[in-house]
């Protein structure tokens, strides 16, 4: 399934966006009780010496050189010596700074508008950075296999779906349509629809219907994606536009600056994925990334979980006792 071998000129058109943009709100107060700051979650050393970032490089690094790896970041993280520090290597190219944040979707269009610069004809993989996967091998055998189905067929966009161990309601949903040919190959389907942190009996009914937790680890040709934005998002991809046409030249500063003024924040989720299954049908598909442990850090509660499953992590009793300790008081004050 995942050992077909690609062409050369397919791996050399491969690049890859990590989103490292966010500012970690919904973990703060836990990287506030662990560290005494701010820093957002997905630069915190979680292992030893390497953060969440620093994992996500290393994945993306098993397909797709360093020099196609671009990276976005938001100005005020660069306060943050760990952050000047773990991005100082990349070189300027390949790290985009957005003046603030305005979510995923002018988040990931801002480093497209660089890359799609210098590689026009690429296939991109899209990987959030504040994720924690196991069996990283694994999940990076099934983005190969994701590239490989759209280099073949440059009119889809895949993304990589996780069967549910849980019926999370703070969790994403995919729903795949039914099954009715083996018209796409290495297991995709036709994303019907998608189900955002759905009430815990609608959760537990969607994981029982096949639907599959959303990595937002998406893989899509450059010139699709712009294709089916322009018709989704027509404001945002002329916004686009103007950060492309200005790449390179001494406009780029001021124009960027004004887009993110005037922009309104919007969620690549919610206001373009889930949409275009709608405007756009049979051209959204999911890979089921079978056999994978993947965990969207957004709590504490996944934390604790995912380093009592997986004893590699440095900080493991730290991390706990915080936890525990923030529990016990949270218990004491409820009893006051």
């Amino acid at each position: 399934m995942f050992n077909k071998p690609h062409s050369e000129t397919d791996m050399s058109r491969r690049c890859a966006i990590v989103l490292a943009g966010g500012d970690g709100l919904r973990l703060r107060s836990f990287v506030k009780r662990l560290r005494g700051d701010a820093l957002p979650k997905q630069y915190v050393k979680f292992f030893g010496e390497c953060s969440l970032l620093d994992k996500t490089f290393q994945r993306a690094h098993r397909l797709i050189p360093d020099e196609r790896v671009f990276t976005v970041v938001s100005q005020a993280h660069l306060a943050f010596p760990e952050v000047r520090q773990q991005l100082g290597g990349r070189g300027g190219a390949g790290v985009v700074v957005q003046p603030n944040n305005r979510d995923t979707a002018i988040g990931l269009l801002l480093p497209l508008a660089h890359l799609s610069a210098r590689y026009p004809d690429s296939t991109v993989a899209l990987f959030p950075s504040d994720h924690f996967v196991g069996r990283e091998k694994l999940f990076m055998a099934h983005v190969d296999a994701a590239f490989g189905v759209i280099e073949r067929d440059v009119a889809k966009i895949i993304l990589v779906g996780i069967p549910p161990t849980s019926a999370e309601s703070d969790y994403g949903y995919i729903v795949p349509a039914e099954v009715r040919s083996n018209a796409f190959p290495c297991g995709t389907r036709v994303v019907r629809e998608f189900i955002e942190k759905p009430a815990p009996i609608v959760a537990r009914k969607v994981v029982a219907g096949g639907g599959l937790w959303n990595t937002l680890v998406m893989v899509f040709n450059v010139k699709t994606l712009l294709r089916y934005m322009r018709g989704v998002q027509p404001k945002l991809y002329e916004g686009f536009r103007r950060l492309r046409d200005a790449v390179g030249t001494n406009k780029f500063k001021p124009v960027i600056e004004k887009i993110y003024q005037q922009a309104q924040p919007v969620n690549l989720s919610k206001d373009f994925l889930e949409v275009l299954p709608k405007r756009y049908p049979s051209q959204l598909l999911v890979l089921p990334a079978r056999g994978v442990y993947w965990s969207d850090w957004g709590s504490e509660e996944r934390i604790v979980k995912a380093v009592r499953k997986d004893p590699r992590l440095d900080r493991l009793g730290e991390i706990i006792a915080i936890h525990n300790r923030a529990a016990l008081e949270s218990k004491v004050r409820s009893m006051a």
